[in-house]
């Protein structure tokens, strides 16, 4: 049988390399963003929405829940990210970080939870970040929704726990997408320097770390949180 994934922001970057390794594993992907898609595949399925939509993700769900039958994997990859001194961080920044890292990533696991629980199990994986583990400086906020994404985690890993549903998260250092394009290359190298692998991430990384989650022997692996990099 044909497995079936959802990922958030797909349109680049980590999240399009995660949709791109599961098409090509012979998977069927529904994929969504804010602009239109940037993948051409017969099993791909694109979505434009922003995640922070209700109505728009319980929407996306359903038709995916129609067409695919089931629903395997949820990566809940999709994220903003701000770099400010709390000084000088105004609350509209913290609004959109909260809606999108965390009710946006909430939408979508509950309403894919609910799938998952009539097809009898699953995997959940939330990207969160090691600006919390580290305390980054400059990103107060981002690593404020970012921990929350970790508490989620952890309490819908025990919640759906019964229904055979794993729920684990990764969180990436700096990886070498466009993402990080406009960030000071001082700042990069700082934040490495904090890392006891002294590297930027890669997207196969990553990609590694949702392997092993996704791996039908790691059914007794939940709740956890995995820092990439050696950040701790």
């Amino acid at each position: 049988m044909i497995k079936s994934a959802i990922i958030t922001g797909t349109r680049k970057g980590l999240g399009k390399a995660a949709a791109e390794h599961f098409l090509e594993n012979g998977w069927r992907v529904a994929g969504c963003s804010r602009k239109p898609g940037s993948i051409e595949h017969e099993s791909y399925s694109h979505f434009e929405l922003d995640v922070g939509d209700e109505r728009a993700v319980g929407k996306m769900i359903w038709q995916v829940s129609r067409t695919h039958k089931s629903v395997d994997l949820l990566i809940n990859n999709a994220g903003i990210a701000s770099m400010n001194h709390c000084i000088t961080t105004p609350l509209t920044t913290g609004r959109s970080l909260m809606e999108t890292n965390v009710l946006g990533s909430f939408s979508f696991l509950r309403e894919v939870a609910k799938v998952m629980r009539r097809g009898g199990g699953g995997r959940i994986i939330n990207l969160s970040s090691v600006a919390v583990p580290l305390a980054l400086e400059g990103e107060a906020l981002y690593a404020a929704s970012k921990a929350a994404v970790e508490a989620l985690t952890r309490v819908t890993a025990k919640e759906l726990a019964p229904w055979n549903i794993t729920v684990n998260a990764i969180g990436p250092g700096p990886i070498k997408t466009s993402l990080i394009a406009g960030v000071p290359k001082e700042r990069i190298e700082d934040l490495i320097e904090q890392q006891t692998i002294k590297r930027l991430g890669t997207p196969a990384d990553v990609i590694n770390a949702i392997d092993f989650f996704v791996r039908p022997e790691s059914d007794f692996v939940t709740g956890q949180v995995l820092y990439l990099g050696g950040a701790y």
